[in-house]
This record gives structure tokens, C-alpha cells and sequence, in this order.
């Protein structure tokens, strides 16, 4: 499959079977983590891979995943991101976004479903993984597999708006 392929074939799941992820299926998404760019390189990012029944049912206090059998907890490091000078911006929370992106593209390379969650209560995880005040859990990636019918790939043409409502072009 080349790159925009994976990109249309990814959808959220929402419903996962029992079967675990296999331990070399989770080496290659935390690899796609793992060589995700990062502002200046900083790599301020912490991910917490939470695949134990006990770690699962800490998640569920905060957060619906959908039954799947992994979750990785993706936090920015507050300590160690990038500042844009001009304005304060810090880069965590985008850096954290980047790697969860490639985390997502790998597992729906690899056979995977998966759902990027943000409707979480960041406290509730905070507390039950013990996070230091410099982490901040910024996304949960669900994974697994699903027993779900995949969408059409090209369901985009209905459902995103037209490129030319997205992109406009400097007029030199």
C-alpha cells in the first residue's frame, strides 16, 4: 500500500474483538512514534502503552475505548518542548498530535483499527497513571481489531469539502 492508500483506508473504530495486538504489531507502531518529527527535535513526548486488563480499567475511569485490547496514552512534555519565541507558543500538544498521527497510519498498515481520543478526562488519567506535573496526557490511540465493515476508501469526495474550499494559492 503507498501513503495516500493507508491514508484512505484509516477510519475510527469504534467496536474492537478480544484479540490482542501482537507484540511485534506494537513495536512497529511505537517505531512509527519513535521516528515522528518533533520542533527542534525536542522530542517532548512520553507515551504510556497500556495493554494489562488492570492498566485497561485505569483508562476506563477516564475514558471510552471502545473495548480495545491496546491504548497508548500519548503526553506532551512540558519540560522539554520547543518555544516559539515570538509569541510563547509551545510545541507540545502538536508534537504529541504528529506522533499519534504515525501511529495511526502504521497500525491501519499493519491490519489494525484504531480511534484517536480526546473526549477523556485528563485528571482522572492523570491520577491513576501517577503523571508528574510536566506530562500532560494530550490523546489516548485505542488499537486493535474490529469485526466492523471498513468504510469505501473513497468516501472522501462526501465527506471532507472540496480541496479548493481547503486550499487557496498565493496570487504572485
Amino acid at each position: 500500500m503507498n501513503f495516500i492508500e493507508i491514508a484512505k483506508k484509516r477510519y475510527s473504530v469504534r467496536s474492537y474483538n478480544d484479540k490482542k495486538v501482537e507484540e511485534e504489531k506494537l513495536h512497529k507502531i511505537l517505531e512509527a512514534a519513535h521516528v515522528a518529527p518533533t520542533a527542534a527535535n525536542l522530542q517532548p513526548v512520553r507515551l504510556i502503552a497500556v495493554q494489562s486488563g488492570e492498566g485497561l480499567g485505569k483508562i476506563g475511569k477516564g475514558a471510552n475505548i471502545y473495548g480495545a485490547p491496546l491504548a497508548i496514552i500519548v503526553c506532551a512534555d512540558h519540560s522539554k518542548a520547543w518555544v516559539r519565541p515570538f509569541d510563547g507558543k509551545q510545541t507540545g500538544d502538536i508534537d504529541a498530535s504528529i506522533l499519534t498521527d504515525h501511529m495511526m497510519l502504521q497500525a491501519t498498515e499493519l491490519g489494525l483499527g484504531s480511534v484517536w481520543i480526546c473526549y477523556f478526562k485528563p485528571d482522572v488519567i492523570r491520577r491513576e497513571f501517577g503523571l508528574p506535573d510536566e506530562l500532560e496526557p494530550i490523546n489516548i490511540l485505542a488499537v486493535g481489531y474490529t469485526d466492523e465493515e471498513a468504510p469505501d476508501p473513497e468516501r472522501h469526495s462526501q465527506t471532507r469539502i472540496p480541496v479548493d474550499e481547503l486550499v487557496s494559492y498565493e496570487m504572485l
